[in-house]
């Protein structure tokens, strides 16, 4: 089966941005057994339609990314259309979800975003406004997708791939996914590449995780390439499936019917923002502290003001009293805390990216450990301290010693 790819967007052909979607989607594709013989990235001028006529002659599939929004320029539902022989229609399935997003906004240009060829099925976006769709151009499957990364790559997993292998009457391939945790994703390519180059390696940048998949060789060699990745990073680094630390953390204390409370200082409430985004929080999340400055973490966590004097509050001993006074002042039954230098402005003496972490709990001793993240910016480092900080609470309401673990981490 032969594929052609088309990359839509002026802003590609002028090198403003990078094209990602291409690679990813023609690397997928390959895996499934799909040989992609063309991949062409066309500017927001109506060559597409060329294109598309001439790749629809030579292929049985041909997936299109961008050029689904609402301006005059975005030509590539019509285009579709006048190539399948099928009038656009408004589907209504697209008219609800385009209004429940922008209310009054959805009339007028965005109206367009709900047109789909007569014929053809949506792909739902959950992450924007313009739906995909796929249907027929005489015996040549035609995929639409819109094209930022962030609303592309979810509709691409989760729909495009197994509708690909479904009409295409292609046999699974053995593939397994793992999910991988602070490692940057050129970092983890280099460690598993050079684990087992042999197997078919894959990774998916999400939000606080990294999707790993891996496939070919013998399950008993994929199982101990993994294996030997854990080592390599450590242990709460790579977990099995789709995941993500936090959702890691809440089975935790949901298994323990434990409640939760948190102390933060350099994440600036970062970590108590995620917990209480999810669904049901008030279950387990008893409340929060944001203590920036050292009066605050002496008067509201009652850490004494001479352990700050002596040891800073970018320390063991502070993260350690921040954890027992917000457990304390909370009544829950864990804790944990975050402090440490995410910015030069909060510089102790200490390198930016060092963060210290607090844990306690109900008849366990109150432990610490120190991370020194690489920095890439106060976002990134609050990111990776939250992050950190749910694999080790996580472990540690689980009778593991955090100060092992984290003390066997690398690539952070």
């Amino acid at each position: 089966m032969k594929a052609s790819l088309i990359m839509i967007g002026t802003e590609l052909t002028r090198g403003i941005i990078q094209d990602k979607n291409g690679p990813m989607i023609s690397r997928e594709l390959t895996h499934l057994g799909v040989h992609v013989s063309q991949l062409e990235i066309l500017p927001d001028d109506g060559t597409i339609e060329a294109v598309l006529s001439l790749e629809i002659s030579r292929s049985g599939l041909v997936i299109i990314t961008g050029g689904l929004g609402p301006t005059t320029d975005d030509m590539t539902r019509r285009v579709i259309a006048d190539a399948s022989g099928h009038p656009l229609r408004r589907n209504e399935e697209c008219w609800e979800h385009l209004l429940s997003d922008l209310g009054d906004r959805a009339y007028g240009a965005n109206e367009k975003q709900a047109l789909i060829p007569e014929g053809f099925s949506v792909i739902p976006n959950k992450n924007g406004t313009a739906p995909g769709f796929y249907g027929y151009a005489g015996d040549c499957l035609i995929i639409s997708l819109p094209g930022p990364p962030r609303e592309l790559e979810p509709m691409l997993y989760d729909t495009v791939l197994p509708l690909v292998r479904n009409k295409l009457d292609l046999p699974d391939a053995e593939r397994d996914e793992y999910s991988s945790f602070i490692t940057a994703e050129a970092k983890l390519e280099e460690l598993y590449e050079s684990i087992d180059p042999e197997l078919d390696w894959g990774t998916r940048f999400q939000d606080f995780r990294i999707s790993l998949y891996v496939s070919g060789k013998s399950r008993k060699e994929r199982d101990a390439a993994i294996a030997k990745l854990r080592g390599m990073l450590g242990e709460g680094r790579i977990a099995d499936g789709d995941t993500d630390p936090l959702s890691i953390l809440i089975d935790t204390l949901k298994s323990h019917n434990a409640t939760i409370s948190v102390a933060e200082s350099c994440s600036g409430g970062l970590a108590s923002e995620l917990l209480t985004d999810r669904p049901g929080s008030s279950v387990f999340m008893v409340g929060s502290v944001t203590s920036y400055a050292a009066s605050a973490k002496e008067k509201v966590l009652n850490v004494p003001h001479h352990v700050i004097e002596e040891y800073g509050t970018v320390s063991h001993e502070c993260a350690r009293y921040m954890a027992d006074g917000v457990r304390d002042i909370m009544g829950s039954d864990y804790s944990f805390s975050i402090t440490g230098v995410a910015g030069p402005d909060e510089d102790e003496g200490k390198p930016v990216g060092t963060v210290y972490i607090g844990f306690s709990g109900k008849d366990l001793e109150t432990k610490s450990v120190r991370l020194s993240f690489t920095s890439w910016g106060r976002s990134s480092i609050r990111r990776r301290s939250s992050v950190a900080a749910f694999i080790l609470l996580s472990l540690y309401i689980n009778g593991k010693d955090p100060e092992e673990i984290a003390s066997a981490w690398a690539y952070i």
